[in-house]
């Protein structure tokens, strides 16, 4: 009897085993990853095909110029952040074909009072903008010049002493890191003075062909039935073209209410009131959009900026990280006394790595209900809208340094786009140390994925005296991970293999930021869309009973908080102040 039940044991994960590769048409995890790689390919093979012209010598005649200004003074002077100005300028996605795409998969544009605009802009209304704005550039151009002025002449003091008086040297420093913030100011207005006439309907009319087929073919594969998912799709697609004109609005942008928000909200809003059609809910493919968003978002995590700002980063980032995340579920469990565990890890995920993309990695690992997942994401952006704009203010209140300031946002604010906002409140170097931050803490989604299947599978869903095979870990773990890192390797070998400067330009300034990242935009929309679409509040309100989500967040933060905050003063100001001061 043993050795049957041993036999029959066994046949069943060669079964599973050999399914595994049967399916790999059958599965949206696979399918995710092979339209993230084709979408990363057709990008490559566009760029790589369209270098900016002189490139290299451009880059040469700049490098030459920061090694001499590096070797002159003992900090970055007004010509060394010049040149790499001079450099950060080429971008492949500034050529011709980039405009291109740019413009055929524009998202609405921002607008005040008619959201006819953020479709729609003549000459003359383009014109009238620029009229308006051109005071502000013209005072912020003005101050700018000043404040490079008044840095020329303290870095000449500085010179004359032979830069051997630290007291002068900060002086220069200071006034130098006065003239960047001011050409930020510049460069910002400047934005504003370049408004040209637009129509983005032909765009938009082409997106909403072009991703309805690609996501039908797959859809085809996985059931069959795509069909209905075109006849639906239409729908998913308004909600998230919505979002964005609502997310677009000056005061919705001034309040950092962004486009997750605005789609989840109308999607529920329509979801809760006169019902989601029955012919539009087979294209409500909540996990479809968003596993093929996150393949793309692996591609952006490139090695050279996880190390870029050393050994400090990487344990605010991955020590903070996992300490924060295994320390809420257990509070979880322990103190508020969640009844869902997966909603307590879905939670935890959420908050202590980077928000909705770990959230969602963490609900295919631990199988949540996609009731668990919205209201888990949900938090995240509301807690996300509040800190981007509080923790800034709270920096600059209390005096503290702002690469620590930096540091604290990337570890804690969740997701990416506001990380980079709050710290463009601060100064450039507070925006690279926090974005760079919480790119490396991107690299956590994998890990944490990984870890959650293992756990589920040994602890949670196990059978008391059954062994669990690895094979049952491989069906519980998201197989969308494996495209994450794949791109994540790929991309970051390619960038290391043409160089750092020419890395910057065709793969981070065109290949991501000019194809892929644009992709990935509307996918997380469309998938958000389809969120609020299928989800019904009878469904989560006996979530909320006693407010227990809302109390693990919020605990779970002030920990993440107050622990990120300790470990970057630790490792930026005690154990690695050199690393600091060369940032």
């Amino acid at each position: 009897m043993a050795d049957n039940a041993v036999q029959q044991n066994a046949e069943v994960v060669v079964d599973k085993a050999t399914s595994s590769w049967s399916d790999l048409w059958k599965k949206e995890d696979y399918w995710a990853i092979w339209l993230g790689f084709l979408i990363l390919i057709v990008g490559s093979i566009i760029y790589f095909n369209n270098k900016p012209a002189e490139m290299n010598e451009k880059f040469i005649q700049a490098n030459a110029i920061m090694e001499q200004e590096a070797a002159r003074a003992p900090f970055k002077t007004v010509a060394w952040y010049e040149a790499q100005t001079a450099k950060e300028k080429i971008k492949a996605k500034n050529q011709p074909i980039g405009k291109t795409i740019a413009a055929l998969m524009a998202q609405p544009k921002s607008w005040s009072t008619n959201p006819l605009n953020s479709f729609y802009q003549t000459q003359e209304q383009a014109d009238i903008k620029n009229a308006k704005a051109m005071p502000k550039y013209e005072a912020a151009k003005a101050a700018a010049a000043a404040a490079k002025t008044e840095a020329l002449a303290a870095q000449v003091a500085a010179e004359k002493a032979g830069f051997k008086s630290a007291e002068l040297n900060t002086q220069a420093s200071s006034s130098i890191e006065t003239w960047l913030k001011s050409r930020s100011k510049e460069a910002s207005a400047k934005k504003k003075i370049g408004n040209k006439p637009f129509n983005l309907l032909p765009g938009l009319l082409l997106m909403l062909v072009g991703f309805g087929i690609i996501f039908a073919i797959g859809i085809k594969f996985i059931d069959g039935d795509w069909v209905k998912f075109l006849k639906g799709f239409g729908l998913v697609f308004a909600v998230a073209v919505l979002s964005y004109v609502m997310a677009g609005q000056a005061t919705m942008k001034q309040y950092g209410i962004g486009y997750a928000a605005w789609a989840i909200a109308i999607g529920l809003l329509i979801s809760n009131t006169i019902g989601t059609p029955e012919w539009a809910k087979k294209a409500l493919q909540v996990e479809f959009f968003i596993k093929t968003g996150l393949v793309l978002l692996g591609a952006e995590v490139l090695f050279n900026k996880v190390i870029a700002i050393g050994i400090p980063g990487i344990f605010v980032a991955w020590v903070v990280t996992p300490v924060v995340l295994i320390t809420t579920f257990i509070f979880g469990q322990k103190v508020v006394k969640m009844p869902s565990k997966t909603l307590n890890m879905v939670i935890s995920a959420d908050m202590s790595v980077c928000g909705t993309s770990a959230a969602i990695a963490a609900a295919a690992a631990c199988k949540a209900k996609k009731e668990e997942l919205t209201l888990s994401i949900g938090l995240s952006l509301v807690f996300t809208s509040i800190m981007m704009v509080l923790m800034p203010a709270v920096i600059k209140a209390t005096g503290m340094p702002y690469i620590l300031g930096g540091a604290w946002m990337g570890g804690t604010i969740d997701a990416t786009g506001a990380v980079a906002a709050a710290g463009a409140f601060l100064s450039e170097k507070a925006l690279y140390v926090a974005a760079t931050i919480k790119m490396i803490q991107n690299v956590m989604i994998g890990v944490t994925a990984f870890g959650i299947a293992i756990y589920w599978c040994t602890r949670v869903d196990c059978v008391q005296g059954q062994k669990v095979h690895a094979i049952e870990i491989w069906h519980r773990f998201p197989k969308f991970v494996l495209g994450f890192l794949t791109a994540s390797v790929i991309f970051s070998i390619v960038y290391a293999a043409i160089g750092s400067d020419a890395g910057f330009t065709m793969v981070d300034q065109g290949v991501l930021r000019g194809f892929s990242r644009i992709f990935r935009g509307w996918f997380f929309c469309l998938s958000f869309a389809a969120i609020g679409l299928a989800t019904n509040f009878r469904e989560l309100k006996h979530y909320f009973k006693g407010g227990k989500p809302l109390i693990l967040y919020v605990c779970g933060q002030s920990f993440n908080l107050a622990l990120t905050l300790l470990m970057a003063y630790l490792m930026f100001y005690v154990v690695f102040p050199d690393i600091t001061a060369k940032i």
